[in-house]
């Protein structure tokens, strides 16, 4: 992988205060991915900050507040848009592979790793719906490069209340192999089921780089197939890890970010579920609401981020004190409401 174009802008581009925003495009497989990166002006860079958007998703528009938000509280923050993702080249939203997908991520983030200027520094991840699967998958192939996970409404496990029918799958496994690009999977509106806040919602309707038609064929099969093998891994996760959930969420399961949480051997984890709260934590909610979780994630960070060290204070730190489960009301006792198709939960 290397790079073959620049295409890098100052602050000019940003009303925010103390922030530098770059752009450039590297080559992966002789095609072009967009990558951008938030950079700490007037301060020393904590940690770094890597980000992984969801499904149909991108980063230089519907992460840029994300970007802004760590960036000014001193994180040095790197993104990438998937192959056929937002302003990278490849046919639009058409997932191949999944694992390909992963491996052109790891890839970037290795050459920023790989940077003599970051030193030792403290390295995040943070993954968004799919993107969490993307972490997850991240950690599994290089467990001890990083200090912990970010993982808002994780796609890593399908659902009992909307997996489908073992036919369900065995057609869709049988049409990838005939018209795997078609845009044919029945889908509820993602933009309609993931983001609370109207005007938000039309925000993020208005953006061209998001993909907004039906799924293709081996999109969804590929995010089936990637759900249904994390499932089977939780229990292998141990780094430390934040993870976030809306109470209402209709395109993720609440309750598999709780088993993830009740799962994984890590010693460090948070599980924090916001009552009322749909999918978009950061992007669709009221203003104090993205307030409220952009707080508690940085909290999380700063709390992890000692200068010029890798390793995070609490890595070692005594389990019962480490965990921790925060929620105002019993998740178990609510009925959660069901994703009117499976392709909206799986393909996060």
């Amino acid at each position: 992988m290397g790079s073959v174009e620049f295409h890098r802008q100052g602050n000019q581009d940003l009303a925010e205060k103390d922030v530098h925003y770059e752009e450039e495009y590297i080559e992966c497989w002789e095609t072009k991915r967009f990558t951008c990166r938030w950079l700490p002006v007037h301060q020393e860079i904590k940690a770094l900050v890597f980000l992984c958007h969801g499904y149909a998703m991108e980063c230089s528009v519907f992460m840029r507040e994300t970007g802004i938000r760590f960036a000014q509280a001193g994180y040095a923050v790197f993104g990438i848009d998937y192959e056929g993702h937002g302003k990278s080249d490849g046919r639009r939203c058409y997932v191949e592979s999944f694992t390909a997908l992963v491996n052109d991520t790891i890839a970037f983030f290795k050459s920023i790793r790989e940077m003599e200027i970051y030193g030792n520094k403290a390295r995040f991840l943070y993954g968004e719906s799919m993107g969490g699967a993307v972490v997850l998958y991240i950690h599994r192939k290089e467990p001890q490069e990083w200090s912990g996970a970010i993982l808002q409404a994780p796609m890593c496990k399908i659902s009992e209340k909307v997996k489908p029918p073992a036919i369900f799958t065995s057609i869709l496994l049988k049409l990838a192999e005939y018209i795997p690009s078609w845009k044919i999977v029945p889908s509820a509106n993602i933009i309609d089921n993931a983001f609370k806040d109207p005007i938000k919602r039309q925000e993020i309707r208005a953006n061209p780089l998001i993909y907004q038609q039906l799924p293709r064929v081996k999109t969804a099969v590929e995010c089936l197939k990637a759900s249904e093998d994390l499932a089977k891994h939780l229990d292998e996760v141990t780094l430390p890890f934040l993870v976030l959930h809306g109470e209402e969420d209709r395109v993720t399961d609440p309750n598999i970010s709780r088993e993830l949480f009740q799962t994984s051997k890590s010693c460090d984890k948070e599980f924090k579920l916001y009552p009322g709260m749909w999918h978009g934590l950061t992007a669709g909610e009221s203003d104090d609401n993205i307030e409220l979780v952009f707080n508690d994630i940085i909290r999380w960070l700063n709390n992890r981020s000692p200068t010029n060290a890798r390793d995070s204070p609490l890595r070692h730190a005594d389990v019962e004190s480490a965990m921790e489960f925060t929620t105002p009301s019993k998740l178990q006792d609510k009925e959660l409401p069901k994703a009117c198709r499976v392709a909206a939960q799986a393909c996060g």
